[in-house]
Order: C-alpha cells, then structure tokens, then sequence
C-alpha cells in the first residue's frame, strides 16, 4: 500500500454509505521514549466529510494563529474523526470500507510535554 494511493480516496461505511474522503493518515512510534530508531505504526485514517485537503498542521490543538488560516481549516474539516486501523475493513483502490460498528474518534493531536 502506498500512503499515496489512500489520501482521496471516498470512505464508506459497511453498508456502502459515503462517510467522506481519508484526509490524513496517523502513525504511532512504537518503542522507547527518546529512542532514536523506532518502528513507525498506521493507527488509523482521518476522515473527513468536506474535504480531502490537508489539515496543514492545524489538528494540533495548540495552533491558532494565524487566526483566519486556523479557523477557516477548522471550519473545513468540521465533522472529521479518526478512524483506527482495526475498524478499516478493506482499502482498495476505489475506496475504504469500514467494518460494521466502527468508533469515530476525536482527529485532534494534544500537545504533550516533550521533557
């Protein structure tokens, strides 16, 4: 799977009902903190019922300036979720299927303290 081929593509729901297009995908780092090397993990996809565009950063809750860029993004993504990994039933090359029962997840990124 090429992450490329994935970010556009219509996600549906188990009864083929259009839920909207994968904006992003979410990878998780699996190893020790401060690790240098780590195995990088897909969580899940975003999906996004208004858009396929980029985010451009602003999921991040600690980001809001410039403040028109800020709001307008928020405004064009209102209603994503994230979706994760074992929820996604099939990827194929025309759309995503998810699995019946799926759980929506909040797409934003806390800061974390980095220390």
């Amino acid at each position: 799977m090429i992450l490329g081929d994935v970010l556009g593509l219509p996600v549906l729901d188990s009864d083929g009902g259009r839920l909207g297009k994968a904006a992003d995908v979410r990878f998780v780092l699996d190893g020790a903190p401060h690790q240098l090397i780590s195995e990088a993990r897909m969580l899940g996809i975003v999906v996004s019922p208004h858009s396929a565009a980029s985010f451009l950063g602003y999921e991040r809750t600690n980001l809001t300036q410039p403040w028109p860029l800020a709001h307008l993004l928020r405004w064009r993504h209102r209603g994503s979720f994230l979706v994760l990994w074992e929820d996604i039933a099939l990827i194929g090359k025309d759309s995503v299927r998810l699995r019946p029962g799926f759980t929506r997840y909040s797409p934003a990124l806390e800061e974390r303290d980095q220390g």
